[in-house]
């Protein structure tokens, strides 16, 4: 896979092209550029039309390539890029969502924050649903890259492995045969602490869940 996405376009109009023309001066303070770009917009005939045109026309530069072996592990390799984002997103975002109150625990809904002053404000746990969202997300995608999440769970070493016949018979529609039923032993104490697993795997699922639930709210 090979990704190149350029930065989004800049829209280019009298006043912007003022600011270009008049490069040494700082159009916040000094009036003249405004001036300048409001004289360009009502004197120029067809500038602005022609901007409009130019915006139209132009595109943000996109150039994927997406290889055979890239769907063998979609999941894994869709993983290698959204954890990243995620993180940063994370790091640089200005703003949140509004995220429903059934999807945090309850000291995080909008019923546990103090009474809000007016009906149009937001609660003071609004940005904090969010943080905690975006946290099970990445912890979701961090487990996604790493084959041995669930190491912890499991005691004991391999043993041998044995099969023994279960007494039982089935019948194998691709032979059409009966034919007997193993089961495999192992010799090793190797277990694993599969109700502790299960509960991380349900926190791995939900990750997933919220992500495609609040994916229109990835944004900075």
């Amino acid at each position: 896979m090979k990704v190149y996405i350029g930065p989004y376009k800049n829209w280019i109009g009298p006043y912007q092209i003022a600011e270009k023309l008049m490069f040494w001066t700082d159009y916040r303070k000094d009036d003249r550029v405004h001036e300048f770009g409001q004289w360009l917009d009502e004197n120029i005939p067809g500038l602005t039309k022609f901007c409009l045109w130019a915006e139209k026309h132009r595109k943000r530069k996109q150039k994927i390539k997406i290889d055979y072996w890239d769907t063998w592990s979609m999941d894994h390799t869709l993983a290698l890029i959204i954890l990243p984002m995620l993180k940063q997103l994370q790091e640089t975002k200005h703003g949140s969502p509004f995220v429903d109150d059934e999807d945090v625990p309850e000291e995080l809904k909008s019923t546990s924050a103090p009474p809000k002053e007016n009906e149009w404000d937001t609660d003071d746990n609004h940005f904090k649903r969010w943080d905690w969202v975006l946290n099970e997300m990445i912890f979701a995608f961090e487990c996604k890259l790493n084959d041995n999440w669930d190491e912890e769970f499991w005691t004991g070493e391999w043993g041998e492995s044995t099969f023994e016949e279960t007494g039982e018979e089935h019948f194998n529609s691709l032979t059409n045969k009966t034919e007997k039923l193993y089961t495999m032993k192992n010799s090793g104490d190797r277990t694993c602490d599969w109700e502790a697993r299960q509960k991380v795997q349900e926190r791995i699922t939900n990750g997933y869940r919220l992500f495609g639930k609040y994916y229109e709210g990835l944004w900075d």
